[in-house]
């Protein structure tokens, strides 16, 4: 889900989109099908690490299957929350690992630095994490904005790493009609969603599951119909973050390339490419897992919103590739790399 309110279209999908809310907006609430869950189920352990120098981290902790159980740490996508990325993959992770999942800076209970978003300094607070838990090496499963910094933890934090799984990302975002511009029109995107009532975004999103041709979230379709009795939550989460952070942080997007370095990676991987993807397309997840040495390559028929709206099939996929990794030496793997 990471990534989600990125317009695909450019500024041609904002201008549609603010047409879609302008023409709704006087309309009463529309009722949500089914009983409205403030929050999903099952949801695990939230802690508030402290890490020096670096304030503090919120972060899921859901246990293995066992004391001595490897460590995955789960890396959400840009404008969710871990929470929002990760609930329906807690449970079926912890099969066969212990969860970790942190909220990154600017995004969901994440901190607030006052300094420039830069996804180097996240993919430190992760590193930090991990030295504060005492956890390492651990798998670091990245989804979206979450695959360039995992690769960055692996490029800059070697001996923390023990494998890779990716999901939903590239080596680069300057994709698109617009190429690496339609990441930084989110700034303006943002400031439209804090100048409208929160209860817009929710008949947003359900016009689109029921069909609306308008699509000002590109991935959020009939296919995510379901979801519905959970848009108050879902909306709730979205909106924790913080509108310059989010800004800055699709900039950051817009600037990543990986591809002079990834090739060099060292450790156990796999690629799950979303194959129905409209926001990442899968010829861009299927260069990432060409240039990874020996990655395991794993299909889900779904779009951007794979752990939510097809989250059996995907956490399918996301159990494998992980007990992939842990099989080939994962669960222990350190040393240098980068």
């Amino acid at each position: 889900m990471g990534g989600r309110h990125t317009i695909a279209a450019g500024a041609a999908g904002l201008v549609a989109g603010a047409g879609l809310v302008t023409a709704i907006a006087g309309r009463s609430r529309p009722s949500l099908p089914g009983l409205v869950a403030l929050n999903p189920p099952e949801l695990p352990e939230a802690r508030v690490v402290r890490l020096p120098d670096r304030g503090e981290v919120f972060v899921r902790d859901q246990p293995g299957p066992s004391p001595d159980a490897p460590t995955v740490v789960l890396l959400h996508g840009w404008v969710v929350s871990g929470d929002l990325n990760w609930f329906t993959s807690f449970a079926p992770l912890s099969s066969v690992a212990r969860v970790i999942a942190p909220d990154h800076r600017g995004h969901g209970r994440g901190s607030r630095p006052s300094v420039p978003y830069r996804l180097v300094d996240v993919a430190d607070d992760v590193a930090a994490l991990i030295h504060e838990l005492g956890t390492g090496p651990v798998v670091l499963v990245g989804y979206s904005m979450g695959g360039p910094i995992s690769q960055l933890v692996w490029q800059r934090h070697p001996d923390l790493v023990a494998g890779l799984v990716e999901c939903a990302t590239s080596t680069h975002f300057g994709f698109g009609p617009l190429g690496g511009a339609q990441w930084r029109l989110m700034t303006v995107y943002q400031t439209i969603t804090r100048l409208l009532p929160r209860t817009w975004l929710e008949r947003v999103l359900l016009a689109q599951m029921h069909g609306s041709p308008v699509r000002l979230v590109q991935s959020i379709g009939p296919e995510a119909a379901h979801l519905a009795p959970l848009l108050p939550w879902i909306v709730g989460e979205i909106e924790r973050g913080e509108a310059e952070d989010i800004g800055e942080a699709g900039r950051e997007l817009s600037r990543f390339d990986s591809r002079g370095w990834i090739g060099g990676l060292d450790r156990p991987a796999a690629v799950i490419v979303t194959t129905r993807d409209r926001l990442v397309p899968p010829r861009a997840q299927l260069e990432l897992a060409g240039l990874i040495p020996h990655a395991l390559v794993c299909d889900v028929a779904a779009d951007h919103d794979a752990p939510a709206a097809s989250a059996g099939p995907f956490n399918e996929a996301l159990v494998a590739a992980v007990s992939h990794v842990l099989a080939e030496g994962g669960a222990g793997v350190a040393g240098s790399g980068g």
